[in-house]
């Protein structure tokens, strides 16, 4: 399962302690949000897109939405969103608990300036009952990201 991978790779870092899990579903931001307890911005959606028939992985707080303008300003293509029943032979991951840890090999994760107006977010574990307590820098040095970009309405 995803969340045992996202545990491994957390462990190997030192921040196994960090993985919450829940009964109720944290599928969505807003149910996400619910289970953690936090306003929804703080759950870092993980948005997984095909640009030019490659993957690749935006982290937004989960209040916002993707602007496709500030999108093919930042990767100068236009991307579109990873087809539901794609998403995990793509990234490792299924729909509900798409996280930027223990993804498939060369998949550039970016985060989103819009996380960086939270002291903590909490990004997916790997399934959809599950969350990682962070700082926007930890999120980022850990992955490790590919950069920060600003495609957020």
């Amino acid at each position: 399962m995803s969340i045992e991978k996202v545990q491994a790779f957390l462990a190997a870092k030192g921040m196994a302690d960090r993985v919450i899990t829940f009964e109720a579903s944290t599928a969505t931001v807003e149910l996400a949000a619910e289970a953690v307890g936090v306003e929804p911005g703080r759950i870092a959606k993980t948005m997984s897109f095909l640009v030019d028939g490659a993957p690749l992985l935006v982290i937004l707080a989960g209040d916002v939405r993707v602007d496709n303008h500030r999108f093919k300003e930042a990767f100068h293509k236009k991307g579109r969103m990873i087809p539901f029943d794609q998403v995990e032979a793509f990234i490792g991951h299924a729909p509900g608990g798409v996280c930027p840890f223990a993804i498939k090999e060369g998949v550039p994760v970016y985060l989103d300036e819009s996380l960086r107006r939270f002291e903590t977010v909490y990004p997916a574990a790997g399934d959809d009952h599950s969350a990682v307590r962070l700082t926007p820098e930890e999120l980022y040095r850990i992955i490790p990201a590919a950069g920060w970009v600003s495609v957020a309405k």
